[in-house]
């Protein structure tokens, strides 16, 4: 067994796809660790770094796309010479640090934890806790947010989470079984995603200091996550059906509402939360000072309270259990010629 046959849906496969599996029932069991170092972190300080040194000046666009080209280029590189030392020390370091990254690339249980945090403040009446707690999920300001508003910037940032940290990296890792390119296996396709989101979360907004440097993110992001936002959106409705909502509701207002996000792909998983729901999303926001001014999302047929966001939760889990479900038939299929 050389390293091209544990890369394709061919021969070696069957190898990726079990690390998948594995990768997700990891992250559902422990999430991500702290004693266990995570690549998002190193993303994360080397995407500051270069901030730092671009972020100045004139020709900042220009500068962006030469943050977005080197965070990805290390990325990859890195990863790939990584993966080919340890297949010379070992098969089994090989396919350890795959799942590694693949578990890394899950966020299901890191998200509910977080979560939990900010509902449980507001349970308690700790408004000024669950401001903390919320702030270090979200973009926005959160320091003067009401409890209302707590809740529904938590429903959100679940529902556009479910895409970005869960189905996305899904879909990618699963492309991957089909590249037959060795220095774009999963592992390092579904890592490539996770800097470009991770670039995206810390400098792709449309506000100062960030407006041009952030440019190139921002849109290549929403290059990546254009199909798994449609597709895991419909996985999103049908878990939401499976668990008993109302998939009607859900539908309708996933028609009605799902372009009206400024974000070409954010509005399709909130749109079907708020309608499974039966609530209201969007309305404005303060970033860095600045209010953006943003259509809402659903229609408030009941009250929302903390309760809707465990229900966000559930509509997660149950969206990647029906992902699971039908990977793990389609590969019975394609395994079985």
């Amino acid at each position: 067994m050389n390293l091209y046959e544990v890369l394709p849906l061919g021969s070696g496969g069957g190898y990726w796809f079990c690390l998948i599996i594995l990768g997700v029932v990891l992250d559902w069991l422990i999430g991500d660790p702290r004693w266990l170092p995570h690549p998002i972190v190193l993303m994360g300080k080397t995407i500051s770094f270069l901030n730092k040194k671009l972020n100045r000046g004139n020709h900042k666009k220009a500068k962006g796309f030469v943050l977005l080209f080197l965070v990805l280029g290390l990325t990859g590189g890195i990863i790939f010479l990584i993966q080919i030392l340890l297949y010379q020390i070992h098969i089994l370091l090989y396919l350890a640090f795959n799942l590694y990254l693949i578990m890394t690339s899950l966020a299901a249980k890191t998200l509910s934890v977080e979560v939990k945090k900010v509902k449980d403040a507001l349970m308690s009446g700790n408004l000024q806790e669950a401001r903390v707690q919320i702030g270090y999920l979200v973009g926005r300001d959160t320091s003067e947010l009401s409890g209302k508003e707590i809740i529904r910037a938590t429903v959100e940032t679940t529902a556009e989470n479910t895409i970005d940290g869960i189905l996305a990296p899904l879909f990618y890792l699963f492309l991957g079984l089909f590249i037959p390119v060795t220095w774009l296996n999963p592992g390092i396709l579904v890592m490539l995603y996770k800097a470009t989101n991770t670039m995206d979360s810390m400098v792709g907004y449309i506000q100062e200091p960030y407006k041009d440097l952030g440019y190139a993110a921002a849109k290549f992001d929403d290059f990546l996550n254009f199909i798994p936002a449609r597709i895991g959106s419909w996985f999103m409705l049908l878990g939401g059906m499976v668990l008993g909502f109302n998939i009607k509701e859900g539908y309708r207002i996933y028609k009605r509402d799902r372009s009206k996000h400024k974000s070409p792909n954010s509005g399709h998983p909130e749109s079907v939360v708020a309608g499974l729901l039966g609530i209201q999303l969007g309305g404005n926001n303060q970033y860095f000072g600045e209010v953006l001014e943003k259509p809402t999302i659903g229609d408030p047929t009941t009250e929302m309270v903390s309760f809707d966001i465990r229900e966000t939760i559930s509509i997660m889990y149950g969206s990647e259990v029906l992902v699971v479900i039908l990977s793990v038939i389609m590969a019975i299929i394609i395994f079985s010629f």
